[in-house]
């Protein structure tokens, strides 16, 4: 039998990440707009295939990738998180380099942030329940639906409802403030990534062989299946490229937090949570440079 895979990250790690992550999400609300959500209703279709790609296909999709790949419970745990997580912090950046559709991008953000609330811990619950190795691991620990509702709506809604509201009632000082905290809090994330990554470099490279393939593999499927949806759903070239970008960029910042406050005990989950977030930023950026120089 596989040896759990055991991660160093002490309780002050812990509260540092979780901070990191609402700073991070507040960032990102200040280049939002209440209008960003609005834009939703006037393209319903763009929309509605999006979120359709990120919360019903993604999750479905990871599922099927965990029936067949066959990883150990923790690290199927660990992609049933990262699929029910909402889009990464950093798509938006990815879809101005990449031509896509920026507006949608920025809609979907949006959206997925504030109805992870929901889909999150459901797509989690739902999808870890349903395939048999998982659903197992969860009997081993203490999962309350009710704490990761709240751990979502403390750490990600509250912080992005703030700073949507400060840019639309300080319109002036947010665009001073705007580009200083995001890159920051960025530095400050990557920072604390490769500090947890040193911490635990023996473990991870002991591991790196379970974890590496998947993680790459699943990701190349989730970036194909947001662009397969957008063409099969006859969107436009940019459209698509959005839809490729929310769904294989994922908020594993996000996952990480909920490994860490409801399941320190399974270090796979972790692992996998970070590896993903390792290789997102990657993949993401070689597709946009790639796109970058493609004709829409």
């Amino acid at each position: 039998m596989q040896e759990a895979i055991s991660i160093n990250f002490d309780p002050n790690s812990r509260l540092l990440l979780n901070f990191l992550l609402s700073f991070i999400m507040f960032g990102v609300a200040l280049d939002l707009q209440w209008s960003d959500i609005s834009r939703a209703f006037r393209n319903p279709r763009q929309t509605l295939l999006g979120l359709l790609s990120q919360f019903i296909l993604m999750p479905a999709l990871t599922f099927a990738v965990a029936y067949f790949w066959n990883p150990i419970p923790g690290l199927a745990l660990g992609m049933f998180l990262v699929a029910a997580c909402p889009g990464g912090t950093i798509s938006n950046f990815m879809s101005s380099i990449a031509k896509a559709d920026l507006g949608l991008s920025i809609t979907l953000t949006a959206l997925s942030t504030l109805l992870c609330l929901f889909f999150t811990p459901f797509n989690f619950e739902f999808w870890s329940g349903l395939y048999p190795e998982t659903s197992e691991l969860l009997k081993t620990v203490r999962l309350d639906p009710a704490e990761l509702f709240q751990t979502v709506f403390l750490f990600l809604i509250i912080p992005v409802f703030v700073g949507m509201i400060l840019r639309d009632r300080r319109p002036e000082m947010t665009a001073k403030i705007m580009k200083p905290i995001k890159w920051t809090s960025m530095a400050i994330f990557i920072a604390f990534v490769v500090v947890a990554f040193l911490k635990n470099k023996d473990n991870f490279l002991q591991h790196a062989h379970l974890v590496v393939a998947l993680v790459i593999v699943h990701n190349a499927l989730a970036l194909l299946l947001g662009y397969s949806v957008g063409k099969f759903g006859k969107l436009n070239e940019s459209a698509s490229r959005s839809l490729s970008i929310e769904t294989g960029i994922q908020n594993s910042g996000l996952g990480l937090v909920i490994c860490f406050n409801f399941f320190p005990e399974i270090g796979e989950m972790a692992l996998l949570c970070a590896s993903w977030g390792i290789w997102h930023i990657i993949s993401g950026l070689v597709l946009s440079a790639y796109w970058s120089r493609k004709a829409v």
